[in-house]
């Protein structure tokens, strides 16, 4: 690679001097978001709705039934994640879509490491990154599917047009259908 030259070094100075400060902002952003609580996860206490709703900047309808209560979070892009608590106040249920794939170690808590066990086991195209995330090698044309005693979670989508759900059979109230998640 050439040398630059006097006038290329003053305006990538220039231009390195403009961006500097929006770097910083997005770095003190990015710092701020990763301390916020996690999602409500799978099988854990609904308390973090809130802080969820406000990680997410979108906006909450919460519903009751007999069953269940209900959380719809919706966001500026049009992601929606729904949030199901039975009236022991235990998160049983999440359902999401949107055109991003949710971070599924948030929603689904403590059962990620059991999903992403069974979606790694027959798909050698499918590996655990160092931070624990799914990466596939090449084109991953199915969707992920667990189905155990313990553990029901689809996901499955595009670029732009994610959509899934998980659930915890044993901790679904009588009388809820988990096709109300589809």
């Amino acid at each position: 690679m050439a040398p630059l030259t006097d006038c290329e070094r003053r305006t990538v100075r220039a231009r390195w001097r403009r961006l500097r400060p929006v770097l910083s902002s997005a770095l003190l952003c990015s710092a701020a978001i990763a301390a916020t609580p996690a999602m409500a996860e799978l099988g854990g206490s609904p308390r973090t709705i809130e802080a969820d709703r406000s990680h997410l900047a979108a906006s909450m309808h919460a519903t009751g039934a007999a069953t269940h209560r209900l959380q719809t979070l919706t966001t500026a892009n049009g992601s929606v994640v729904r949030e199901f608590t039975n009236s022991d106040g235990v998160v049983f249920a999440v359902a999401w879509r949107g055109p991003g794939r949710p971070d599924l170690r948030q929603l689904l808590g403590g059962a990620f490491d059991t999903f992403q066990a069974q979606v790694t086991a027959p798909d050698a195209d499918l590996a655990p990154a160092a931070d624990g995330t799914l990466v596939h090698h090449g084109r991953l044309r199915r969707a992920l599917v667990v189905e155990r005693s313990d553990l029901v979670a689809h996901s499955a989508g595009r670029p732009g047009a994610f959509f899934g759900f998980a659930y915890l059979p044993q901790q679904i109230p009588a009388g809820f259908s988990p096709d109300a998640l589809q």
